[in-house]
């Protein structure tokens, strides 16, 4: 019996000496397992890091093309609005001498007749005209016996 003891011993002995590599190489695994973890969760962190940073560059250069839409389309109503104003304004240039002549030709004064009947059909023009332009609010600039200024004026 003694020799099944020292055997017995020896086995468990062997069984522990066994034991021990294999739970000193778990503990190894363990760590290396935790050390590759680690560097998979360092290396997704770095991943969602860098597309954070992405998502907030674009969320700044689209916030900065909206900027730049709604700029754009307010300079171009202002300058349709500018060139509606003023898209007539060659036009009215060109009337304008007809105009003043319309005006001469109704302040003369005559005693004849036929002549009357020509001036007022001209008065009669001259008004058409005037009241056209008022509607366009075209209005005529009373400069007489005022200083000159180059910002209301034209020489």
């Amino acid at each position: 019996m003694s020799e099944v003891n020292k055997e017995s011993k020896k086995t468990e002995e062997t069984v522990k000496k066994e034991e021990q590599p294999i739970e000193e190489t778990k503990k190894e695994e363990t760590k290396e397992i935790k050390k590759e973890s680690k560097k998979k969760k360092d290396k997704f962190q770095d991943k969602l890091n860098d597309a954070y940073n992405m998502i907030s560059s674009l969320e700044d250069k689209l916030l900065r093309e909206k900027a730049e839409a709604i700029n754009f389309r307010k300079r171009k109503e202002e300058e349709t609005a500018r060139l509606l104003k003023y898209s007539n304004e060659s036009l009215v240039k060109e009337l304008l001498p007809a105009i003043d002549n319309l005006e001469r030709a109704i302040d003369m004064e005559t005693e004849d007749k036929e002549i009357g009947k020509f001036l007022s059909g001209f008065k009669m023009i001259y008004c058409s005209l005037v009241a056209t332009l008022e509607k366009y609010e075209i209005k005529a600039i009373d400069g007489a016996n005022k200083p000159f200024d180059p910002t209301y004026h034209q020489a």
